[in-house]
């Protein structure tokens, strides 16, 4: 019998040595980053200006969040700021707590992610499966419902044991996520060669780390921080916004004191143009703030002839189906209709902009 188990083990031994190599990702988590870059040919009229998209929704959370969220869990935990058995507390509009939730899951951490109404109903439904506890705001703090959510998890915090607060409204890894990650792949993709950049804005994570980058690397690339009307960003008045991911009520620590070379802000209805534009001339289903983008994109397309131009796209229009691609909510929540924006897609966008240049 001995001798039967030992040749069996050769046997399984040199099985399993005549099998190839497995090429795979070490866990989902893992699979954040490397999403790919995707020319825009249709969505411009001006042929001359080439247009890419950084497709952020293919990360495994569906956005551009799952770096910052991925790099400040493992921060945290490589700095000891973040124990087995501890309570993860953020806020969110949505694609950052995918992100932690997802994150969390993955390392057996328990995670609380504060929410206020305009947080996507899809998203709230992603975070919950992905094991997260949902906390909503309902009432605006001094007229902004960032600053409730923020007063809700220092609040949380206190009552809390071992509770940690990633706060990616003033944590560096932030920005480094994007520094590492984000840019440096479209550099590479690009060969370096852009000459211009345009993302969205909110923590203003993704658009200091990708400008950090080209600056060190010495690329002459303008950045286009793309804002929201009704954002305090940069000195902006405050106001309602209804497209989550995109502006802030409250200025966030990374924001203060920030500069890129063209700030440009859009509206909602902006914004809802963009992704229905991309829809019908791309085929490609953007989120909110990702149409913002492209409008900025297109309204600035006199101006990028012959031009090279990158557009980080953060997220899937998948999670806007109940509202930017839902012709009852333009009608309840925008006070426009879908003839109303179809004739806006055929006219020259950002007709509602404001922009400055820094």
């Amino acid at each position: 019998m001995a001798v039967l188990e030992q040749e069996n083990g050769v046997a399984e031994e040199c099985q399993s040595a005549s099998r190839p190599h497995v090429q795979s990702a070490d866990g989902i988590l893992d699979c954040v980053g490397q999403t790919p870059l995707v020319q825009m040919r249709r969505y411009l009229e001006e042929s001359s200006v080439e247009l890419y998209a950084k497709l952020e929704s293919a990360n495994p959370g569906g956005s551009a969040k799952d770096r910052p969220a991925t790099r400040m869990l493992h921060h945290a935990i490589r700095q000891g700021e973040l124990a087995e058995g501890a309570t993860v507390i953020e806020s969110s509009s949505g694609n950052m707590g995918i992100g932690l939730a997802q994150a969390c899951r993955f390392h057996g951490l328990r995670f609380m992610c504060v929410v206020d109404p305009h947080a996507q109903p899809q998203n709230v439904a992603i975070m919950r499966a992905l094991g997260a506890e949902i906390v909503r705001v309902e009432r605006q703090v001094d007229g902004s419902f960032l600053a409730a959510r923020l007063q809700r998890v220092r609040e949380l915090l206190e009552v809390t044991p071992n509770s940690y607060w990633p706060n990616q409204y003033a944590n560096r890894q932030n920005p480094i996520a994007h520094l590492n990650g984000t840019i440096r792949e479209i550099d590479r993709d690009t060969g370096g060669d852009i000459d211009y950049l345009f993302v969205a804005t909110s923590s203003t994570g993704t658009a200091q780390g990708c400008r950090d980058y080209l600056r060190r690397h010495r690329r002459n690339t303008k950045v286009i921080a793309v804002d929201a009307n009704g954002s305090v960003l940069f000195g902006g008045s405050p106001g309602e916004r209804l497209i989550p991911g995109l502006g802030a009520g409250h200025e966030p620590a990374l924001a203060r004191d920030q500069t890129f070379d063209q700030i440009v802000r859009v509206s909602d209805i902006d914004c809802v143009v963009g992704c229905r534009r991309a829809a019908g001339r791309e085929a490609m289903l953007v989120g909110g703030s990702a149409g913002g983008v492209l409008e900025v994109v297109r309204s600035m397309e006199a101006n990028l002839r012959g031009k090279r131009c990158v557009a980080i796209l953060h997220d899937s229009g998948t999670r806007y189906l109940d509202t930017v691609f839902n012709d009852d909510w333009l009608q309840s929540a925008l006070g426009t209709n879908a003839d109303e924006v179809e004739a806006r897609i055929g006219s020259p966008a950002l007709s509602s902009t404001e922009a400055r240049s820094q």
